[in-house]
């Protein structure tokens, strides 16, 4: 394969992060070479699909009106966050702007976000739904819109000071002055990757408004999944690992409950229910917490039997420990039951969380993740060097 030569004079990496979108790439090239005609613009498409649509970037390249590159990822870390945050790394241009891949993104605004991004009291051009004549008219159906809505009010009100000048904290349609960003704080973990970028760093933000359109070809990627995803990644954002400690611990009283109530059910005594319900909770707690809460210390200390172990233990013991303690708190001090469970669990979760924190996953001394667990950090280190081709 021949290597198309690369533009000196750009200064604006469009990066757009595929997945299954080859029907809309020759479009997507076409416009947004039309619309940026001597702006000093290149194409990075990071493609994370299944599908041929790297091979139709390289196809269409040759004949496309700015340069165009592609990088394809074997093994996608961090979701649509984690494909842009490698165009980002693998970009040389001061400015980038992202964008989908199925044309519900305007090219035809690119020159508008370009032009503010490169005025010098900005670090942020957001092309926002909910600002001046623009619309969210592109979504499918009266629950995406509503869903959004939802979810983007719930994000403006968790970071009233970060987003207050951002109306739509949500899209995935902006320009961004690359110093104005530290790439090692960013833990793409999602979809959302604007919000994690504005909700790290102090940002000087304007907006365009912009309607967000239908998709050319394919389908949407939207799913429970992605719902799923992005509330962790709020939850992240906001509270840091002890959130999502929480979330699981959570999850893991409503599973003791059903499983105590399905073991009774089937005519088990209920002390036997219990215990059995406590145990599995513990078990299943471990493994949730090894995947999703101390997921980048994993690897800095113990084994995985030792960590195990460990909680295992602790969590056992902890709950023998509360049982007579509210006991006391029910019997000698005539605490009501259920304000005496509150107080036992609130007081059970802190433990937890700071054994767990500082003793099952405590990282080796001198380790640059010492670093990362005082910031709440959600994954581990920078991710590989991408694997980039000139098409």
């Amino acid at each position: 394969m021949t290597a198309t030569p690369e533009r000196n004079d750009a200064r604006v990496t469009v990066i757009v992060p595929t997945f299954n979108e080859a029907p809309n790439v020759a479009e997507l090239v076409r416009r947004v070479g039309e619309a940026t005609r001597g702006l000093g613009v290149e194409l990075l498409f990071v493609d994370d699909s299944s599908d041929d649509t790297a091979d139709v970037v390289r196809a269409v390249a040759p004949t496309a009106e700015l340069p165009v590159r592609v990088i394809h990822r074997d093994e996608p870390e961090g979701g649509l966050g984690g494909a842009v945050l490698e165009g980002v790394r693998a970009s040389t241009t001061p400015y980038f702007l992202v964008m989908d891949g199925d044309l519900q993104h305007p090219p035809e605004l690119i020159p508008s976000l370009v032009k503010r991004v490169q005025e010098p009291d900005v670090d942020v051009v957001v092309a926002s739904r909910y600002t001046g004549d623009g619309s969210s008219a592109g979504l499918s159906g009266v629950v995406r819109h509503a869903v959004s809505s939802a979810s983007t009010a719930v994000t403006r009100a968790m970071f009233p000071v970060r987003l207050r000048d951002c109306s739509d904290p949500m899209t995935g349609f902006f320009a961004v002055r690359k110093a104005a960003v530290d790439l090692e704080t960013l833990r793409p973990r999602g979809f959302k990757i604007l919000l994690e970028i504005l909700a790290r760093h102090p940002m000087r933000v304007v907006e365009v408004p912009f309607v967000f359109g239908s998709r050319f070809a394919g389908e949407s990627k939207a799913n429970l999944a992605q719902g799923v995803h992005f509330m962790w990644q709020l939850a992240g954002l906001r509270f840091g690992r002890m959130s999502r400690f929480a979330i699981i611990g959570g999850m893991g009283a409503v599973a003791n409950v059903a499983i105590v109530a399905l073991l009774t059910w089937l005519g088990a005594p209920w002390l036997l229910a219990a215990l059995v319900a406590a145990e599995l909770t513990i078990v299943g707690n471990f493994l949730l917490q090894e995947r999703f809460v101390f997921r980048d210390l994993r690897h800095e200390g113990k084994g995985v039997w030792a960590r195990f172990g460990q909680s295992f233990t602790f969590n056992n013991v902890e709950t023998l420990i509360r049982m007579p303690v509210m006991a006391l708190l029910v019997e000698t001090m005539h605490v009501a039951a259920v304000l005496a469970t509150a107080i036992t669990i609130a007081i059970a979760f802190v433990v937890r969380f700071t054994f767990h924190s500082r003793v099952v996953y405590r990282p080796r001394e001198s380790s640059r993740r010492e670093l990362l667990v005082e910031r709440e950090a959600e994954q581990a280190g920078p991710p590989p060097a991408p694997r980039t081709e000139s098409v």
